[in-house]
């Protein structure tokens, strides 16, 4: 795996040639102070950011609704930083996209944040929610300070200086698990394709696997195939209906992503099974859950947020008073406002 290949699975990179067929999404570049901030320990929010809680599903008029947050408060001990017209690009950009947007950077989304967020999902309706999700989650600091480090050709003085990282604003829909695939490509050819949910046991998948296998690969050839400039690499879908397919993302073909369902020396094996042809009619090795019980969630082991870590093993206690403070902070608004509210009426 090569830098250029990791490159061009960045979000901004890869989405204006296929948002046709994607989920409509706003790229907003990172400003320089903010990158810091990310880079910086602690959670403490930035000024400016916070919004009321109450019912976000559905009053999408107070998004963008700032809370007068007295940072001087000797309850609130940290400094917080400011991003103004930062912000605002983000207020815009989720008004623009309906009021809740799913937040990544370019290549993950914080997926292993979601003990934190009040709905625990990725759903953001405010600055503060995307802030929160970023700053708690260990994919997006791996999307920051390692992104090629299992590439033989990183140059660690200049690479990580040219990425132009980017946050991304993709409108939210309600997408079941179930119906999403990882798809593995090798030498352009289909060689590979799982359930991205791959825990879960789905009854329709057993029953519809030619339908979904067929939809897969009549997309990838007359959507994807020789379109994306890697010749090897990964990208997920979404199978709403039958033949109605949306491109989710672009993954680099190696360790860096998860196999799901294969490993990677079978993936990379040329011995293997799952070989690429010169035959497009060739089916791809299909892997899906032909059963049911309980497995773990494969994400768990990020459910113990990282300041409760240090705080059990007495490595930065500080880093967890800052949390409890902040969630202390947002629930004594919410409580505040909801008084408020049964008091009007």
């Amino acid at each position: 795996m090569k830098v250029s290949e990791v490159m061009y699975c960045s979000f901004p990179v890869w989405y204006p040639k296929f948002k046709h067929i994607s989920v409509k999404s706003i790229v907003i570049p990172l400003p320089a102070e903010f990158l810091e901030y990310l880079h910086t320990d602690g959670v403490v929010l930035p000024e400016g950011s916070l919004v009321t809680s109450g019912d976000r599903d559905s009053d999408e008029d107070r998004v963008g609704e700032e809370l007068d947050v007295n940072w001087d408060d000797d309850s609130v001990e940290a400094t917080a930083p400011s991003f103004p017209a930062f912000d605002a690009a983000i207020k815009k950009a989720i008004k623009m996209l309906g009021g809740k947007v799913f937040p990544k950077l370019n290549w993950s989304s914080p997926k292993d944040a979601t003990w934190i967020a009040f709905d625990k999902s990725l759903k953001c309706t405010c600055p503060s929610d995307v802030y929160l999700l970023l700053k708690s989650s260990e994919f997006i600091t791996h999307d920051l300070t390692q992104p090629f480090i299992h590439c033989e050709d990183f140059d660690e003085s200049g690479d990580q200086a040219n990425v132009g990282y980017s946050l991304i604003l993709r409108k939210w829909q309600d997408l079941n698990p179930g119906y999403e695939f990882r798809c593995f490509v090798r030498n352009n050819k289909l060689i590979a394709i799982c359930q991205r949910n791959h825990t879960a046991y789905y009854e329709f998948i057993r029953q519809e696997k030619e339908d979904i296998l067929s939809d897969i690969q009549s997309f990838f050839y007359h959507l994807v195939s020789l379109k994306f400039p890697n010749e090897n690499y990964v990208f997920d879908v979404y199978r709403r209906d039958q033949g109605k397919l949306l491109l989710l993302d672009f993954n680099p073909f190696g360790e860096v992503t998860d196999g799901l369902m294969f490993t990677w020396d079978e993936l990379t094996d040329s011995d293997s099974e799952l070989k690429g042809t010169d035959n497009d009619t060739q089916h791809p090795v299909f892997r899906y859950k032909n059963s049911g019980g309980i497995q773990p969630n494969p994400l768990s082991t990020f459910g113990v947020p990282r300041d409760i870590l240090d705080l059990a093993t007495g490595t930065d206690a500080s880093k967890l008073v800052d949390l409890l403070k902040l969630r202390q902070q947002q629930q004594e608004d919410s409580s505040s406002e909801e008084e408020t509210e049964n008091q009007q009426t």
